[in-house]
């Protein structure tokens, strides 16, 4: 098991997804005790959203893997907030 801490895999998600600093989301990742995964939290504007982050898939993210459903997650947000810029 990999044992890493909030901003280890904060950063981690950051350095795979450099276009989340560019874009200007603010992402927090905390620990879920009761679910036991990671929440990530994104937000840019009025637009935010929690996603889960299984410990398997973190562990893949901190494994330089990408981690495909917080991509996912990722692109939804950046349509959302693009789509008000109009």
């Amino acid at each position: 098991m990999i044992m890493y801490n909030e901003n280890q895999l904060c950063e981690r998600i950051t350095s795979i997804y450099p276009d989340i600093g560019k874009c200007g989301i603010d992402i927090k990742v905390t620990y879920n005790q009761p679910e036991k995964a990671w929440v990530v939290h994104l937000e840019k504007g009025s637009h935010s959203l929690n996603h889960f982050l299984e410990m398997m898939d973190a562990d893949k993210c901190m494994e330089g893997k990408q981690c495909v459903a917080l991509g996912l997650e990722i692109a939804q947000l950046r349509k959302n907030v693009e789509g008000e810029q109009f």
